[in-house]
């Protein structure tokens, strides 16, 4: 079933094309990653299929009654309320709802025995309407998203215009997961997550059925999550079945093809042209001159990709430091009161790439700025080593630029003996280019500045980085720049990032920041996570290991003949409900993959070419689009009964 049908969308910049008579379809489970540099029009895209800007010319049709839910990048304003009372009126109908009942309510006092009669039955009928909402849009379920999103408990009743930019960010978030809509449009959604909200939320929706478009600059959430590649191509808009690691592949072997095509066409075009040129006075030759000259107007020129213009920079080189770079001894650090560190030690050696995770608000920030010396610790010390050059960004460093100066001149200033050609390839990789470099600070925006302030750390050597959540205002393109950039820079790293793709490509060390101090684990995030699981694992074995050596009376015989009835009672009760499940996802699967595979015939240009063939693919992917929604529907249904039999088992 197509829930969004978007035909003929054009939209123009003054001179910049950014969608040319664009058309797709997005189907009512489909996961699509929009993808394009920065500049490119995705968030321009997804505003058009949200419904708040409207293209030069062209459609965008919604199936009636499907929402949509959209989070753009930049957020305006605040929910009303407290938090939790904010996200619960985001959701459709809600606040009419209470405003029908209070105006009910109201006018029962002066209305006649007969009106009253009838305002009683209107209210009856309104408190099960709300009553309905609440089961489905309820406070429990705002409480669990929220509390997800990493709010505690304590927070839910806070005012809401008390949130910082990423909390409130969080907020928002918040409400359209619990808004339900049958299409998301998100726009980088984890740019103010940390990485354990980050694993929630990646969770939360690959667990949801429903339709997605997202714009991520994360190369591995973008894969966990997409099914579908929506590129905003220099030669236009461009579908690709897979996630985005099938369509690098499958763009890469369209580049070889039509490489080869054009390399045949040349070649041929130019024997043509040799003959024409060769017999063109003979007029034995005439006609097959004439033949040839024809062929060669009327011929299509194979058309090669237009390459993306991708700015590669390697860090200037900066002297060797000391073995030792860093050493927090026995740090403590409190805010109002409530400590952060409490007599932390850590060592940093010369070549560490160190990662820094944990839930946000319990030191990660304070550590690099602990670490840059932009704050003092209140006991113990903080070492940097011999010979350390130490480079530090965070977001707040956009707020010390010169707003009267160009970007050009505010970067190319700290490196003199550069020549302005390697400025510009740096503040290229920041998605600076052309007439962007020439533009004064003051008109820039916030995730601009940053991008400008990253510029300028990163063209002055040092030995020691200090990154905080450098890939917020990147794209994925800018992004991979960086990580290979570091890759190959020589000095020590230490970060902040909820980028999986960013943390995976660059650390050897994680240090996990909790119960007031650091934890330190060698690898990546990936062998982080090993290491938990296999923690919380064992943790789990320990716990029935000591509920088996439980007293003597939990094994007596009449003990172990209730808990086998239970057990069989259980099985009895919810064992057809979870054959019935395990049978409908086993029929999903396979209908699934029989979509990807008309997909990608669909994607074929040789499919169309027979006319046959391309009705038979068609049928068949509908077909099985139409199969699909009724089982999603059906696998829906009997989660929702089996939830609801294993919450009676519980409570029985």
């Amino acid at each position: 079933m197509s829930l969004v049908v978007a035909k003929d969308l054009s939209l123009r910049y003054g001179p910049r094309v950014v969608l040319d008579k664009a058309s797709f379809v997005i189907g009512g489970h489909d996961r699509v990653g929009l993808i394009g540099p920065n500049g490119s029009g995705k968030s321009s895209l997804l505003r058009i299929l949200a419904g708040v800007a409207e293209p030069d010319s062209g459609s965008v049709q919604r199936i009636r009654k499907a929402r949509a839910g959209y989070l753009p990048q930049e957020i305006a304003g605040t929910l009303p309320g407290t938090l939790v009372e904010g996200v619960l009126a985001s959701v459709p109908g809600r606040t009419e709802l209470l405003q029908r009942i209070a105006t009910a309510e109201a006018a029962l006092p002066s209305a006649t025995p007969e009106e009253q009669l009838e305002i009683g039955a209107e209210l009856a009928d309104l408190h099960d309407s709300l009553a309905q909402h609440d089961e489905r849009y309820g406070r429990h379920r705002a409480e669990e998203i929220l509390m997800g999103l990493g709010f505690e408990a304590s927070e839910l009743d806070r005012p809401s215009a008390e949130l910082s930019g990423g909390w409130r960010m969080r907020a928002h978030l918040a409400a359209v997961l619990l808004q339900d809509p049958e299409l998301l449009l998100f726009d980088e959604p984890t740019n103010h997550l940390d990485v354990p909200t980050l694993e929630w939320f990646d969770g939360f929706l690959r667990r949801s059925r429903k339709a997605l478009v997202l714009v991520s600059h994360d190369r591995e959430f973008l894969d966990r999550q997409i099914d579908r590649v929506l590129s905003l191509e220099p030669e236009g808009l461009r579908g690709y079945s897979g996630n985005y690691e099938d369509y690098l592949a499958q763009r890469s072997a369209e580049e070889d093809q039509l490489s080869a095509r054009a390399e045949k066409q040349e070649q041929r075009r130019a024997q043509m042209l040799a003959f024409i040129e060769r017999f063109r006075a003979k007029a034995t030759k005439a006609r097959q001159v004439q033949s040839r000259i024809k062929q060669l107007e009327k011929e299509d020129v194979v058309a090669v990709h237009k390459e993306r213009s991708v700015v590669r920079f390697r860090f200037p080189d900066a002297p060797r430091s000391g073995r030792e770079v860093a050493h927090l001894d026995r740090v403590s650090k409190s805010y109002g009161g409530k400590p952060v560190y409490r007599e932390t030690s850590a060592r940093i050696l010369r070549g560490d790439r160190i990662a820094v995770i944990g839930l946000n608000g319990k030191g990660k920030t304070t550590l690099l700025k602990l670490l840059a010396g932009e704050v003092p610790p209140d006991a113990g010390e903080v070492k940097l080593g011999h010979n350390v050059e130490l480079g530090y960004f965070a977001q707040h460093h956009a707020e010390d630029l010169n707003v009267n100066r160009t970007v050009l001149d505010e970067v190319a200033d700290l490196v003199p003996t550069q020549p302005k050609s390697w400025v510009r390839s740096v503040l290229g990789a920041f998605l600076f280019s052309g007439d962007d470099v020439d533009k004064r600070i003051a008109v820039l925006s916030g995730g601009e500045r940053a991008r400008v302030a990253l510029a300028k750390l990163l063209v002055v050597p040092s030995n020691f980085l200090l990154l905080d959540e450098p890939t917020n205002h990147l794209d994925l393109d800018s992004s991979e720049a960086l990580i290979d950039a570091l890759t190959g820079y020589d000095g020590t790293l230490l970060f902040v990032s909820h980028n999986r793709s960013f943390v995976n490509g660059l650390a050897t060390q994680v240090w996990e920041v909790k119960d007031f101090g650091i934890d330190v684990q060698p690898g990546d995030l990936d062998d982080w996570e090993r290491r938990r699981a296999a923690a919380s694992e064992q943790a789990s074995l320990g716990e029935a290991s000591s509920q088996r050596s439980e007293p003597a009376g939990g094994h007596s015989k009449e003990a172990r003949r209730e808990r086998a009835a239970l057990r069989e009672k259980r099985s009895q009760a919810l064992g057809p409900l979870r054959r019935r499940i395990a049978g409908l996802e086993e029929r999903i699967s396979t209908l699934e993959a029989e979509t990807k595979r008309s997909e990608a015939a669909l994607a074929d240009p040789a499919v169309f070419a027979d006319s046959a063939r391309a009705t038979e693919v068609v049928t068949s992917y509908r077909s099985a689009q139409a199969a699909l929604t009724e089982l999603y529907a059906l696998w829906e249904s009997a989660q929702e009964e089996l939830s609801s039999a294993e919450a009676q088992l519980d409570q029985s």
